[in-house]
């Protein structure tokens, strides 16, 4: 166990792709998708073999505060990170920076989503600690998945030469989202992995990124550094934060910087970004369908069915997602599940936020 590395959860997403199950009181890291626990517990479990609870640093919304304290009962009160507001993922990692370098300024930060799947655990904890130690020496790392089939929903990284004698490849570049036959090209290439949004630095390399690519979140981090301890931290916070314009760490920083290394993730991995995703991770049924809760499926096949309480009925359907969740119904097929949060949003616009 390495006494250097700190785990950093990013457990500020709104997850609006799992409407109506997930909503604003119950983002997508506190559903029970996957088990009886929670992606955020199961995040928290994944990591506890080399990360113990005193060097994981978990961000959040505070509206979710006391749900993450009662979800996470051994996380010391100190290292809950409260967002004044949700700014993507380059705050929020800067912001654990700041707290990472004041408890050891020579740490590694793994920087870990909290609402991905991850089969073989082992192996990913044998990943994190690999790519731990190679940004120790004050390398950008990340963590890429052979890709298993043309996929449209994720980013992607080209790979370029071999790190030394290092088991690491260079990232040549992060592409984008790709259309389907873009995604063929990549997948028959072997030149390309799946993002996974892992990763991996000492909180003064992250902080000096911040610093070339992105100098007014920068100067707005040293201004809550400044405070850190005084009586008007939180003011401070509250302004300097809400002023930052919210961008993610892939495109403020991970684009513009050189010779990042990226690590081979041989383990089964997704990021449930979508209800249809759902069919990757839990098992398929004969007509090659997946459901939870209690669902009755007739002359089925390719189906999405989730019974959140009461009962789903399906008769007759081809490759569509039904969910029933609280006040509400969700009915779509099953390749449009991306476009779940255009409902959120026409919701909101309807004034129906009550659904929300």
């Amino acid at each position: 166990m390495s006494e250097q590395i700190y785990a950093v959860i990013m457990a500020g997403g709104s997850g609006t792709r799992f409407w109506p199950m997930s909503r604003g009181d119950t983002p997508k890291q506190f559903l029970r998708l996957l088990s009886s626990e929670t992606l955020l517990q199961q995040t928290m479990v994944r990591i506890a073999p080399i990360i113990p609870p005193e060097r994981v640093i978990v961000v959040t919304a505070r509206a979710h505060a006391e749900q993450v304290r009662e979800l996470l009962p051994g996380l010391p009160p100190d290292n809950l990170l409260l967002e004044p507001v949700g700014r993507n993922t380059a705050p929020c990692i800067g912001l654990a920076a700041l707290l990472v370098r004041r408890r050891d300024a020579g740490a590694t930060m793994a920087v870990l989503p909290a609402d991905h799947f991850v089969s073989d655990e082992e192996e990913f904890r044998q990943v994190v600690v690999s790519a731990s130690r190679l940004a120790a020496g004050g390398r950008l790392v990340t963590v890429g998945i052979r890709p298993l089939r043309p996929e449209t929903g994720y980013g992607y990284l080209r790979l370029g030469e071999h790190v030394g004698e290092e088991a690491a490849r260079f990232v040549d570049a992060f592409v984008e989202k790709p259309s389907f036959d873009t995604a063929v090209e990549y997948l028959a290439s072997g030149h390309f992995l799946w993002n996974s949004g892992m990763f991996f630095f000492t909180p003064e390399r992250i902080l000096d990124e911040l610093e070339l690519h992105l100098p007014r979140h920068a100067a707005a981090f040293g201004r809550i550094d400044q405070a850190w301890d005084g009586p008007e931290v939180g003011q401070v916070l509250e302004r300097e934060y809400t002023a930052m314009e919210p961008i993610s760490i892939d495109y403020g920083v991970m684009e513009k910087a050189a010779e990042i290394a990226v690590l081979v993730g041989r383990f089964p991995w997704s990021d449930v970004g979508t209800w249809a995703a759902l069919r990757e991770v839990l098992p398929r049924g004969e007509n090659d369908s997946v459901s939870m809760g209690q669902v009755v499926e007739l002359d089925g096949r390719g189906n999405v069915l989730v019974a959140d309480g009461g009962l789903v009925a399906a008769l007759g359907l081809r490759d569509m997602v039904v969910v029933r969740s609280g006040d509400a119904v969700l009915v779509c097929p099953r390749q449009r599940a991306q476009e779940v949060r255009r409902v959120v949003e026409a919701l909101r616009q309807a004034g129906l936020d009550g659904y929300l």
